[in-house]
Formats: C-alpha cells, structure tokens, sequence
C-alpha cells in the first residue's frame, strides 16, 4: 500500500510528522500545507526584522513547542466580560476577541465597522501592523518550573495614531466589538454606545503628547481578569522590569489558526512563534524570570517610577539581581512617583487602586500587609526629594493603609476559623467531664447525657466586628465572656 506522506520542510515553521506517519487524506495534507506556508510567511517577516543586527538578535528568540502549547492554552482561554448593572455577561476566546477587534479596524466605514456615528464615518480604516501578548500572560508562556500567575490579559495592537480622529476610530471599533459580542437574543436596537462603554469599559487611556496610544480596560477586577487592549503608535518606554519586558507576536499563530482549520497544535506540528524581549537581551531577561531577579534601568523614565511594581516583586519574594545598584534606583524610584503624585490624596488613591486591581483574591489579598510594609521601609529609606512633613505624612498613610489591611486579614482568618467551628461543632468542641461525677455509672450516664446535648452545652465563639479607626486611634471591640457549662449537680457553685 502506498503511503501518501507530506514532503520534509527543514525550514517550515510547522513541524511534520516523520516517515512513520499514517495515511493522511490529500484534504488535510493540503490545509497543513497552506498552514505552514502562511505561518512560514508571518514568521519569516519577524525573523528577518530580527537578523538585521546583533543587537536585534539578542531581543528576540523563537518559542519551544512547550511555550507554544502554553500560548495555544491562552489564546483559547475563555474570558467573562463582566457587565454592570442588567449587562450579560460577555464570554469570549482570547483569540476570537482579537480577530473581532481587528476586523473592525480594518473594515471601512463605509461598511458599517465602526459602529455608524459622525466618528465612524469621519475617520478610514487602521491597519494593524502586529498584534502582541505583553505583561504576565506573556511571562507565564514562558516561564519554566514554577507557574508565574497573572492578573490582566495584556494585547498590543500596533497601529498608526497620527490623528485624533484615529484615536475615535479605535474607540468605535472597541465599542462595535462588544456589540457584536452580546449573547443571542439580546436586543442591540436600543444600546448605544455610551451605554457598552459605562457597562463594560473599566478603564480608557488617551496619550497624544509625545508618545501616541491609548488603552481601553474592559471587564471589573473585582469579578474576574481584566482585558487591557492598548493600541500603539509610538511608546518610548514599553517596559517597567525586565521580568515584565516581553512581548509575544501573535500573527503567526492567529494565521495558523485561520488555515489549519480542525487540525490541533502537535509536538510535530506547530507553528513558529517569535517572542522579543523590550529590556534588550531575551536571555537575560529569561533568566532573570526563572530565577526571580528584579533588574530594571533608568526608572526615572517610568511613570511613578516604578515604585509601587518593585514593592510588589519584592512581595513577591523576588530579589535584586544586583542589590548595591537597585539601592540607587530606589532614589529614582521615589522621586518619579512623588513628581507625578505630589498630593497625599493622590497618593492614596494610587496606592488603594493600585491594592484593588493587584491584590485579588484570598491568597492575594494576604500579601496585601506585605506589600505596604515592603512600601514603607523603601519609601523611609530612600526618598531624598520631600519636605520633612511631606514624609511624614506619606509614611503615616502607608502605616494606616497596612493596618487597616491587617485588620481585614484577621478579621477575615477569624470569619474562616467560625465556619470551620460551625461546621464541625461535634469534633472541635467536645462537651468536658462532670465535676460531680462520683461512680463510674455516674460518670457514664452523665457522659452520655452531655454526648447528646453538646452543641447546646457548647456553642461555637461568636464573629468578632473589625476593628474600627477614627481620630487617629484604632477601638478594639468589647468581647463578651463566654458563657460557662451549666451542671445541675453542683449546688455549691451555681452557675449564672
């Protein structure tokens, strides 16, 4: 019987099965074909941008079959959009979320991609050069050993941003995405615009000084992970750590997944996958992440410095790669976040936003006193550019912040421990001996007697309220004292 194998490719992007292989239909032979062709295509592009000097060369480094695999798990990652108030709930693939968004980029005005409007209709289509994974997705496809957790879902279109009107253009088309998106049934008639955007937008940034992008947030922290799609025409600072520094392109894997159809990701099929590294060195920078090293430059570029993300990595058990060095940036670091915050009440709105959208979770939320701690010592001993009484007001803010947090923690742990008491009443809290017990069949009966009514002899400890702050001072609240075991048998000391 004659085998009908695909033809060895040494360069392909898409990985061949060997000579062993069974028989595979013309069909599917020719969409692997197309697939790896197109991904072959998207990815030689990267490659030859990447070749054009050493230094370009060390920025950028092709994935292994196990990072791609990690990035396939992603991209098809289902993502909850939540919505406020009435809204449903948006429920999405990564991956068909991108291509929405892209089409209505490209789609003309003319036919209807920009959702209608005087803004639709005023600006043409934007083309999108690349589409990246950036921020702690990014680093969780290609970190080893230890999974690297990850908050937001961070996607970089690069598009061009030489006009306000563009900027309309790629808020209207963000907006008709989520139109498009709304589960069936849903009546679209009456939902305009302004409406999706209080409904299912967290957060819209807009920069047209200097650098131009801007950054639409969509879904709420509080109730899942946030999608953060940041369009980009030119930004001077991409990057905050080197651990934060990577950027994944995903053309070559949304083209795979446009040609190959049904055929699934293999060891001997993928597509090739090309991720840079903004720091400079892709190994360095790797490396840094395996090892959990904090490693940044020029902090002064970044706004606040980098201040509140450093504290978190060092939360986070991370350590400098070169403690003498970072102890300098920690100046730079404290003077940049007290340019841009200069008011106490800017600064404590940063640090609580900062703490909301970070620190989600219950194992999140117990690294919150950490944090503020950690924040406290850099800030004592590094900021060189406050006034006396600046200081002091900023380290008592931070001091309230970690208390009030502690305090929550507790109370929380203390919330557990009851339910926990609740539930097993019976084991946790076993009835005591009578006193006045004298023979053993005393001694049995009454331990029988007590056996059957001990959730009534004794009950579970009581939640205790938080702690309560005004005026400077912390009020502890009034415990009662619990009640003792009542024994019918004692005349001598009764009980009250």
């Amino acid at each position: 019987m004659s085998e009908e194998k695909c033809p060895e490719r040494p360069s392909s992007p898409a990985r061949a099965s060997g000579a062993s292989s069974p028989v595979v239909p013309a069909s599917t032979i020719s969409t692997a074909a197309s697939a790896a062709a197109a991904s072959a295509a998207a990815a030689a592009a990267v490659v030859a941008a990447a070749s054009e000097s050493s230094t370009m060369d060390r920025r950028h480094a092709v994935l292994t079959f196990e990072q791609v695999r990690r990035l396939h798990d992603v991209m098809n990652e289902v993502v909850c959009i939540h919505g406020r108030g009435n809204f449903p709930t948006l429920e999405v693939r990564l991956r068909d979320l991108v291509n929405v968004v892209r089409a209505k980029l490209e789609e003309s005005p003319a036919e209807g991609g920009g959702g209608g409007g005087a803004s639709g209709a005023a600006a043409s289509h934007i083309k999108v050069k690349d589409i990246r994974l950036n921020g702690g997705a990014a680093s969780h496809v290609l970190a080893t050993g230890q999974p690297q957790p990850y908050n937001d879902l961070d996607l970089i279109f690069a598009v061009e941003l030489s006009s306000n009107k563009q900027f309309e253009r790629v808020k209207t088309a963000v907006l008709a995405s989520l139109l498009d998106l709304l589960p069936a049934g849903v009546s679209r008639r009456r939902i305009s615009p302004a409406c999706l955007r209080e409904a299912y937008v967290s957060k819209m940034v807009k920069v047209s000084d200097g650098d131009r992008w801007s950054l639409i947030s969509l879904g709420s922290s509080a109730r899942g992970r946030n999608v953060e799609l940041k369009f980009v025409d030119t930004m001077r600072r991409q990057f905050e750590f080197s651990v934060d520094s990577f950027q994944i392109l995903l053309d070559s894997l949304l083209l795979f997944y446009e040609c190959s159809g049904d055929l699934s990701i293999g060891e001997n099929f993928y597509p090739t996958v090309v991720g840079e590294s903004v720091y400079g060195d892709f190994g360095e920078a790797l490396n840094h992440l395996r090892k959990r090293l904090i490693a940044t430059r020029h902090p002064e570029e970044i706004r606040g410095g980098g201040l509140l993300k450093y504290c978190h990595l060092l939360a986070r058990r991370y350590r400098p790669a070169n403690p003498e060095y970072i102890k300098t940036l920690e100046r730079y670091m404290c003077s940049r976040f007290f340019i841009d915050f200069p008011d106490i009440g800017q600064q404590r709105a940063k640090l609580e936003n900062y703490l909301w959208n970070h620190f989600a979770g219950p194992e999140e939320e117990a690294l919150r006193y950490r944090y503020l701690t950690l924040l406290h010592g850099v800030v004592e001993e590094s900021t060189v550019c406050l006034m006396g009484h600046e200081r002091r007001q900023t380290l008592q803010l931070i001091q309230e912040l970690a208390c009030l947090v502690l305090c929550q923690e507790q109370h929380r742990l203390y919330q557990q421990s009851y339910e926990m008491a609740t539930v097993g009443v019976h084991q946790v809290f076993p009835a005591p001996p009578s006193p006045c017990s004298s023979t053993t069949s005393t001694a049995s009966s009454a331990a029988s007697s007590t056996a059957s009514s001990s959730p009534a002899a004794s009950p579970p400890p009581q939640p205790q309220p938080p702690l309560l702050y005004a005026g400077g001072y912390y009020y502890a609240p009034v415990i009662a004292a619990p009640a003792c075991f009542s024994c019918a048998a004692c005349q001598w000391m009764p009980c009250t």
